[in-house]
């Protein structure tokens, strides 16, 4: 199982890892009479496989593919943060591969798994583009989102939260279970509005992707809006600030939450670096808090001596003339109570309207 890194690495996903581990591998295979299966689980760009992985594996191991060895592509699709529980209970097996002999042994690989979880045996650049597309889909739900509460923002009198609310209640994404009760399609919670996606693989396969479509003389202008919407929350985020205090500049603002997500120490392409950022540049002097982070991320190491790192959550808000949230932790969900207790109160801005506003003496939140 060739299960590496892909980095996007400017123009294209960074494939040295991939090529390591499969010379490796083709190195093994050498010595081998023993027939065996390489299969990819990286997320890589389609053909792939083809053109890169089975070239290399043979050229190492002087061996033929489909004839000494068999190669497949068998694509993960876990949600960091609960990765053991959708390893255990899977909602799908993409199972790519060239021959049968190779499906076959994926089929037995994951015999464990109940019967009833889908099984799609498909080619090996197939498997490769199922992932691509399965990220691309949740990406687009999460900019769609946020550009109907940029329509909230404007018209001033609707709230991104009650206009996705009814948009969930459509039968495409809450049908009526067995006993006739609804229930909520998993992907409706990428369709609530915040402050952008990031993270290690949403941000990095939607550019590789359109990246590499380029490659092909194909556009993706859906995709690339996508991108570009989610590019500018950290602006929508920061125009909600301005309103609420006479100006930016040595304006003290804490900002809850440094992970891309709960449940996670990632800080991989977190929304709340380009927002410290630009807090940075326009004057701010930021306080950070994040119950599990205990690092600035590298892109503000070297604002480290303008950044403070808060070692508790009532320690951020001491002084704050703002305070900005980010990260949807449960943690958070004592901050009414302790700005409630503040005087004058901090402005509070809602970056993942995950706070009732009535709670606040002066709030202002993403599609509101």
């Amino acid at each position: 199982m060739i299960a590496v890194g892909t980095p996007f690495a400017g123009n294209e996903i960074d494939l040295d890892a991939v090529r390591e581990v499969t010379r490796a591998i083709g190195t093994a295979l050498r010595g081998r009479s023993r027939y065996h299966v390489v299969v990819v689980k990286s997320t890589v760009v389609p053909g792939t496989t083809r053109s890169v992985v089975v070239p290399l594996l043979e050229q190492a191991s002087g061996k033929q593919a489909g004839r000494d060895f068999g190669v497949g592509v068998n694509p993960e699709f876990l949600t960091e943060g609960q990765a053991v529980e959708d390893f255990m209970s899977p909602d799908r097996l993409v199972l790519g591969a060239a021959d049968e002999r190779v499906h076959d042994a994926l089929e037995r690989l994951y015999a464990a798994v109940p019967r009833e979880v889908p099984r799609l045996r498909t080619d090996t650049t197939t498997a490769e583009l199922i992932k691509y597309a399965s990220n691309a889909l949740l990406a687009t739900a999460i900019s769609f989102a946020n550009e109907i509460a940029d329509v909230c923002t404007a018209l001033g009198d609707a709230d991104v939260v009650d206009v996705m609310h009814g948009v969930h209640l459509s039968r495409y994404l809450t049908p009526l279970g067995a006993d006739g009760t609804p229930v909520r399609a998993p992907i409706a919670s990428f369709l609530e509005a915040g402050c952008g996606f990031g993270g290690s693989c949403l941000p990095k396969d939607l550019r590789a992707l359109t990246a590499h479509a380029a490659g092909l003389g194909v556009r993706l202008p859906v995709l690339e809006a996508v991108l570009r919407t989610n590019e500018a929350r950290s602006d929508a985020l920061l125009d909600l600030l301005r309103p609420g205090l006479a100006e930016l500049r040595d304006a003290r603002v804490t900002v809850l939450g440094l992970a891309f997500k709960p449940d996670t120490d990632d800080v991989r392409e977190s929304p709340a670096v380009p927002i410290i950022e630009r807090l940075l540049r326009e004057g701010a002097s930021v306080t950070v808090h994040d119950p599990v982070v205990r690092m600035l991320p590298e892109e503000l190491r070297g604002d480290s001596h303008r950044v403070a790192l808060a070692a508790s959550l009532e320690e951020s808000l001491s002084a704050a003339d703002a305070v900005v949230l980010v990260t949807r932790w449960d943690d958070y969900r004592e901050v009414p109570k302790l700005l409630a207790a503040m005087e004058p109160p901090p402005l509070f801005v809602d970056g993942r309207r995950m706070l009732d506003k009535r709670e606040f003496a002066r709030y202002a939140g993403i599609g509101t």
